[in-house]
């Protein structure tokens, strides 16, 4: 089955690079017009330019809500409709023993990757989602379901998007409310974990690499599209087999 989105509007946070950039050329691709949002204006331009389709873009901090609530009225009036909302902007401020971890960098890491996926998602939910359904992806984490030194409180906060996507599948149903679970994706956020070692952990996953944001994209596309109509509160891992790979992978 071909996966099209023919006549609908993704908003995609965290679009100026990785998983998020991919997901909106393949969004677009699919016949999606995209508003990409990120931080950085410069970056958003450049990553516009590099997709063919209908995209346009707005500079807001996924983790400032009124920045957000700024971004879906952009998207409203440019558009005049959010039918897919891709959660996928993220942060890891901190490397090391969560014990250690400082209460700033502590709270930064929730707003952005926990709370920030509940302010996005209601705002979407009411100026559109509500009368006329659509499509929530999450990115969370195979982190959150492991584990693991040095990114204990990235892991914590993605384990609480797998659990924010049953509960908002749940309450807010028919819209779909699904997440896809990266395992170690070759993107700048994760460079730390597989820059100085990617054959090595690459050697541990029953698949033999690491993954590229095009792997996730394809699975957000999916989880998007109308092949998955009858699908809501899932997590799709998207992994290599980390998960299932004697002695554990890695996750972004």
């Amino acid at each position: 089955m071909e996966l099209r989105l023919d006549g609908k509007v993704a908003l995609i946070t965290g679009g100026s690079r990785g998983i998020g950039l991919a997901t909106a050329a393949r969004m677009a691709e699919a016949g999606a017009s995209v508003m990409l949002t990120s931080r950085k204006a410069g970056a958003l331009e450049v990553a516009a330019a590099s997709i063919d389709g209908d995209i346009a873009w707005f500079a807001a901090n996924a983790g400032e809500p009124d920045q957000a609530e700024a971004c879906v009225a952009a998207t409203m009036e440019r558009f005049g409709s959010i039918d897919v909302l891709v959660n996928n902007a993220g942060t890891s401020p901190y490397f090391g023993p969560l014990i250690e971890i400082d209460l700033p960098r502590a709270n930064k890491t929730v707003q952005v990757n926990q709370t920030a996926v509940l302010v996005w998602t209601q705002l979407a939910y009411e100026a559109s989602m509500r009368a006329h359904g659509g499509s929530v992806i999450n990115v969370a984490s195979i982190g959150g379901y492991s584990v693991e030194p040095a990114i204990g409180w990235y892991n914590v906060t993605k384990a609480a998007v797998i659990h924010l996507t049953r509960q908002l599948a749940g309450e807010i149903g028919p819209v779909r409310v699904n997440a896809v679970a990266p395992g170690l994706v070759r993107t700048d956020l994760a460079r730390a974990l597989w820059e100085n070692g990617e054959d090595r952990v690459a050697r541990r996953l029953p698949l033999r690499r690491i993954g590229v944001p095009d792997d996730v994209a394809t699975a957000a596309l999916f989880l998007a599209s109308e092949a998955a109509s009858w699908i809501t509160g899932h997590t799709l891992v998207v992994d290599g087999g980390a998960l299932v790979a004697p002695g554990g992978g890695v996750s972004p």
